[in-house]
């Protein structure tokens, strides 16, 4: 396939961006990707994609070499603070034809991407200003040099530079949770993705591989404890199942506070937002990297499907992926209110019919693109 004309500069590198550069090549175009920080600066977490995720992936061309990484999840899990059995999601069923769940490093899957994307990503490179041209974009970048694109694709997480230099809106709003990373060696054995709900706080244990565990926690709060661990130790110290196990072992705890971002438009000009740059949410249900895939794939076959027509495919391809990113948020704040109800009136009800109301959370995602 003969390469697009057009110019398109992909701004951020992370899973978006590497996402959105791998399927315009696989479309035909050539994008220039930069990235503001250093090649290699990514934290040590582990990442659960569920079964979407796997059917981008598989869009992408990138199953094959996801395939090897990783633990296949079959089971969700859910317990109570105790660790005694509230109900379970059976993801094979759930996801059928669709995709297997995965839970692996994030560092694996960017690392996949990368590869993927084709061509070299320009690090330590950050945009000072864009200018929305009538048929095109202006950028200068921080060093001082200037480019002109007939697309500009805003990659760079909720709190992107490139939403507020297009005036797409402003900074993202938290989201009420406190929300805790770390990868484990030497913790318990545990073959399933486990969770534990307490009193606004809850505890996730899934195996990502090679004796490893993604541990991810949080609580209702807008602030960052300065000492995290100490803070997991002291919060989830009563806690039943691996907790106490995994709570032993636990070293390089990552904290950080959830953010939403919901705009009105996600592109001004030829200036368009994608991922968490556009529609960032807490991450309750595991979404926020499927996102960003599923948006990769279709903004590949709104650009390919308009042909040179830039504005035409933007008002296309956000015209697909609203109803579902919006579903996720919405989704997202009912799970989110189902885990503040307090535990004397949530577990009776989640023991009798939990699996069908967290498995409901995800109908609108089991269908086409």
């Amino acid at each position: 396939m003969g390469g697009s004309p057009l110019r398109i500069l992909v701004v951020g590198a992370g899973i978006a961006g590497l996402a959105v550069a791998r399927a315009l090549r696989m479309a035909g175009f050539r994008p220039d990707v930069t990235e503001r920080l250093p090649p290699g600066e990514h934290a040590e977490t582990g990442l659960y994609l569920p079964g979407n995720a796997a059917r981008a992936l598989c869009r992408l061309d990138l199953d094959g070499p996801v395939r090897p990484l990783g633990h296949v999840v079959h089971r969700q899990r859910f317990l109570d603070a105790a660790g005694m059995p509230l109900c379970e999601v059976d993801l094979d069923a759930l996801w059928s034809g669709v995709g297997e769940c995965r839970a692996l490093p994030r560092t694996e899957l960017h690392r996949v991407l990368l590869t993927g994307a084709g061509g070299a990503v320009r690090h330590d490179t950050e945009v000072r200003t864009v200018d929305l041209l009538p048929r095109s974009v202006g950028v200068t970048f921080v060093d001082g040099t200037t480019a002109e694109y007939d697309l500009v694709v805003g990659a760079d997480g909720p709190r992107s530079s490139i939403r507020a230099l297009a005036a797409l809106g402003g900074p993202p709003r938290p989201a009420g949770q406190v929300v805790y990373r770390a990868v484990v060696r030497d913790g318990p054995p545990v073959a399933e993705w486990t969770a534990l709900l307490g009193q606004r706080a809850g505890f996730l244990v899934v195996p990502i591989g090679a004796g490893r565990l993604h541990c991810y926690a949080d609580e209702a709060g807008t602030t960052a404890p300065a000492d995290p661990a100490g803070r997991l130790r002291e919060l989830f110290g009563g806690y039943g199942g691996p907790v106490p196990a995994v709570l032993e072992v636990l070293d390089g705890v990552h904290v950080g506070v959830t953010e939403e971002v919901e705009l009105g438009c996600w592109s001004r000009g030829r200036v368009l937002l994608v991922g968490d740059a556009a529609h960032a949410t807490a991450p309750t249900l595991s979404q926020g990297a499927a996102m960003a895939l599923e948006d990769a794939v279709v903004l590949a076959e709104s650009l390919r499907a308009a042909g040179n027509d830039v504005e035409a495919a933007l008002a296309a391809y956000e015209s697909r992926r609203r109803p579902r990113t919006r579903w996720v948020r919405d989704r997202t704040r009912d799970r989110n209110r189902t885990r503040d109800v307090p535990p004397a009136l949530r577990d009776p009800l989640l023991r009798g019919r939990g699996g069908r109301i967290f498995g409901e959370h995800y109908r609108l995602l089991l269908g086409p693109l």
